[in-house]
């Protein structure tokens, strides 16, 4: 028994044994395995403990090693020097075996010595059996070598002729089926060459058509680039053109541009000398202006009624004259006349006033 170097059981001596003397330690233990043992003793039988040792020494240690963990010691080893009773129970036990045990070892003995006897006897026959059956079997084996011999011999010969007949037979087949695999050979050779010449009669004519083909491609590829070019040219053509007219278009433009911005620089210098020549009144140039184009005013307000159609105009006069000695004659030109427009209302339209040298209009009253 020794102290345990397991950390729990450790634990276990720490809290038990500490403190404790040497005998006391042992004190306790030995009281640990007496108990133990009296109770592995009491739970077998003594024929048990007899019979078997070592399982009782296996119960001895499994049950007192389990009480000495808990106090913080464990079982080394067990040792049995000899197991006695008071009654000699155990002894006689085993006298009664021992006994028992040579009894049947003369039994045995006996039973082996018959058995030798009975086995040499059984050999013996054996044997002598053996001679019988094997001299016997010796004479089978001559008679029946001989009748092998024979047989073999006519087998042999029956055989020759059934091979004779096999290979006769079989150069027969052999024959037949050479004709038939040559016939065969022939017909695909010539299924082979057939097909071999309807394939160059299809290429022939593939080679053919590819080739109507690829020129048929040519000539509308050439077609094609025959027209794009025609187009091409056209498109220029067509270009330049378009690119003539409208430069002409802009020169042209460009030159009535030009022509009138110089007609206008033209005006405006003009209409700058006239304003210096009229002492830089403004107004009064504006009047000479239209004073220029008074005749062209007036010949407009004749113009207006030159067109009028008149085919024929009855004019019904009893030749009676007003209080200023007008006639009603007089009074229809003068009513007709006087529909045109006056000058000086045309001018004041355009925002002139005439001068008084070129006449004024004066209201005439209501008669009224």
């Amino acid at each position: 028994v020794a102290i345990s170097t397991d950390p729990p059981v450790m634990s276990n001596a720490a809290n038990r044994l500490l403190g404790l003397s040497i005998a006391d330690i042992e004190s306790m233990a030995a009281d640990i395995i007496l108990g133990q043992l009296r109770l592995t003793v009491a739970s077998l039988t003594i024929e048990q403990i007899n019979q078997d040792r070592e399982a009782f020494l296996s119960e001895i240690q499994k049950n007192v090693d389990t009480e000495l963990l808990k106090i913080g010691l464990y079982l080394i080893n067990v040792n049995l020097v000899d197991i006695t009773d008071d009654s000699d129970y155990i002894e006689s036990i085993g006298k009664k075996a021992a006994s028992q045990a040579r009894a049947n070892a003369d039994a045995d003995v006996a039973r082996a010595r018959q058995y030798g006897a009975t086995e040499v006897a059984r050999a013996k026959k054996l044997e002598d059996e053996a001679v019988a059956q094997a001299e016997a079997e010796g004479l089978m084996s001559v008679k029946k070598a001989d009748v092998d011999r024979r047989m073999y011999v006519e087998q042999q010969e029956a055989e020759a002729i059934t091979g004779e007949n096999t290979a006769r037979a079989s150069i027969a087949r052999s024959n037949a089926e050479l004709a038939i695999e040559q016939a065969k050979a022939k017909q695909s050779a010539e299924v082979e060459q057939a097909r071999a010449e309807a394939e160059i009669q299809r290429a022939k004519f593939v080679e053919t058509e590819e080739t109507l083909r690829a020129q048929e491609i040519v000539r509308e590829e050439i077609q094609k680039q025959q027209i794009e070019i025609a187009a091409a040219a056209e498109a220029e053509r067509i270009r330049v053109v378009a690119q003539g007219e409208a430069d002409g278009l802009l020169a042209k433009y460009t030159a009535e541009a030009t022509g009138i911005q110089r007609v206008l620089e033209a005006k405006a210098a003009g209409y700058t000398d006239l304003v210096k020549s009229a002492s830089g009144d403004a107004k009064a140039a504006a009047t000479l202006l239209m004073v220029e184009k008074i005749e062209a005013m007036v010949a407009a307000q004749v113009e207006a009624i030159r067109n009028l159609k008149i085919d024929k105009v009855t004019v019904w006069d009893g030749g009676n004259a007003s209080g200023d000695g007008s006639s009603a004659t007089s009074n229809f030109v003068s009513s007709l006349v006087q529909s045109l427009p006056p000058i000086h209302d045309v001018a004041k339209m355009a925002g002139v006033d005439l001068p008084d040298y070129l006449g004024s209009i004066n209201e005439l009253p209501d008669d009224s």
